[in-house]
C-alpha cells in the first residue's frame, strides 16, 4: 500500500511526539526483529513479483506463447495466462 506525503508526514510527527517523551530508563523495548522479518520478505516478495511480471511482459513482447512461460513458470498455460494477462484478461470478460 502506498502513502501519501500528507500521511507520511503526520504519522512521522506521531513517532516524533512519543519519542520525545520516552524515558530510557524506564521503557522497555519488544524485539521486534520478528516483524522486521516479515516487512523484509513481504517487500523482497513484491519486488521478486515485479521483475517477474516484468519478464513475462518481455517474453510476451519477443512473441513467447503462454505455454512457453508456463512451461518456465512451472504453471498451467491457463495459470500463466489468468495471473499476468493484461489485455486478453479484459477481453475474455
Amino acid at each position: 500500500m502506498k502513502h501519501t506525503d500528507e500521511q507520511i508526514e503526520r504519522a512521522a510527527e506521531r513517532y516524533r511526539l512519543l519519542t520525545e517523551n520516552l524515558d530510557p530508563e524506564v521503557t522497555q523495548a519488544d524485539d521486534l526483529s520478528d516483524l522486521r522479518a516479515v516487512a523484509t520478505a513481504a517487500e523482497a516478495t513484491r519486488q521478486d513479483d515485479a521483475r517477474l511480471r516484468e519478464a513475462v511482459e518481455a517474453a510476451r513482447a519477443h512473441g513467447r506463447s503462454w505455454n512457453h512461460i508456463a512451461v518456465a513458470l512451472g504453471v498451467s498455460r491457463q495459470a500463466a495466462r489468468q495471473r499476468f494477462s493484461r489485455d486478453e484478461v479484459t477481453e475474455a470478460r
